[in-house]
């Protein structure tokens, strides 16, 4: 005689199930995924800003630099140098 009382098994052999442990493991572990890669877009973003800031700090050298010269040759030909307010706008 058959026990129908008894529950019906599978022949698949179910996952064992996950321990609290290891479901924040597994958290922990894409966490540090996601933050490795935040780190190195901030890195990358970091560098490119210091590159800007380095050729910007060129060309501003460059730019007084120019200008000195240029003032050094105004005062070379004996000019005075005009002024923004010692000119007239250019209406008048």
């Amino acid at each position: 005689m058959k026990n129908d009382a008894q529950p019906w098994k599978s022949n698949t052999v179910e996952p064992p199930s996950r321990t609290a442990s290891e479901a924040r493991l597994d958290a922990l572990e894409s966490r540090l995924a996601f933050q490795d890669d935040w780190l190195e877009t901030l890195d990358r973003l970091v560098r490119e800003q210091a590159d800007e800031l380095e050729r910007l700090t060129r060309v501003n050298t460059l730019m007084r630099e120019r200008l000195s010269e240029q003032r050094q040759a105004i005062d070379d030909l004996g000019g005075e140098v005009p002024r923004p307010e010692d000119e007239l706008p250019p209406h008048y």
